[in-house]
């Protein structure tokens, strides 16, 4: 079979699995799902899937902490990093320690996420519901939005 592409070899849920993380870290449940998406048996995956956690080659809570940091950087809230997270399979206590360790300064993220796309608080009613919208969207919740609006732009 040396002619095939590496796609069309019969490889075992082990090789898949090192070559997806090999790129990134995976949750459980998403490496789970590429696996079966490339045909392989569920009690085969499952059985992977131990063994890698065991041998610390895929861990849920590295991914959620992996995940966190990535979202914190591109300006992301605490709601919609948790929504994401909780879609991605990872459970509320994996979840729950993952944002204690971060100690992320959600209050300094959203002014600062605002301050980045926006020049001033808004003129107009209208204005400030645009700003309000575009820190809704990026998942932080009512406190951090009413703070980002009043302290967003101190420095200047």
């Amino acid at each position: 079979m040396l002619g095939q592409p590496p796609s069309d070899r019969d490889t075992s849920p082990r090789e898949d699995a090192i070559r997806l993380l090999a790129r990134r870290e995976y949750s459980r449940v998403e490496l789970a799902e590429r696996l079966a998406a490339k045909g392989h048996d569920t009690a085969a995956i499952d059985d992977c899937l131990d063994a890698l956690a065991e041998q610390g080659l895929q861990s849920d809570s590295r991914f959620a902490e992996s995940f966190l940091r990535s979202r914190v950087a591109r300006g992301q809230g605490p709601l919609k990093i948790r929504g994401e997270l909780s879609r991605r399979g990872i459970d509320r206590a994996t979840l729950e320690a993952a944002f204690a360790e971060a100690e992320t300064a959600w209050f300094a993220l959203a002014c600062d996420s605002l301050a980045r796309r926006f020049d001033g608080p808004g003129d107009s009613p209208r204005e400030r519901a645009r700003r309000e919208r575009f820190l809704a969207s990026r998942g932080f919740d009512f406190e951090h939005l009413r703070h980002a609006l009043s302290h967003a732009w101190d420095g200047d």
